[in-house]
């Protein structure tokens, strides 16, 4: 399949945008100061139902995901799978 190098240049432009939001919102977070970091005390905020937003780095071990995602669903809490790795995510 063909597409045109405008099409591709919109589509990164747009998830460049879009990660740089992420980016400035993390940071509002972290300023404000109401955020866990780590897998046990994320676990821990969950069984208490005191979540909001989980946001995983891509590089978490695939059993540690799934199972952060299965408290979040009987949460309902929102998930948000991040395009950077660990360090990538703690220096957004």
């Amino acid at each position: 399949m063909l597409s045109h190098p405008s099409t591709t240049m919109v589509a990164a432009k747009k998830t460049k945008k879009t990660h740089e939001s992420i980016n400035n919102r993390l940071a509002l977070v972290m300023k404000n100061g109401k955020y866990t970091l780590g897998c046990k005390t994320v676990l821990k905020s969950l069984r208490s139902s005191k979540g909001k937003l989980i946001i995983i780095a891509n590089n978490c071990p695939h059993l540690r995901k799934s199972e952060i995602e299965y408290y979040a669903m009987l949460c309902k809490v929102g998930v948000h799978h991040y395009n950077g790795n660990n360090v990538d995510l703690g220096t957004a």
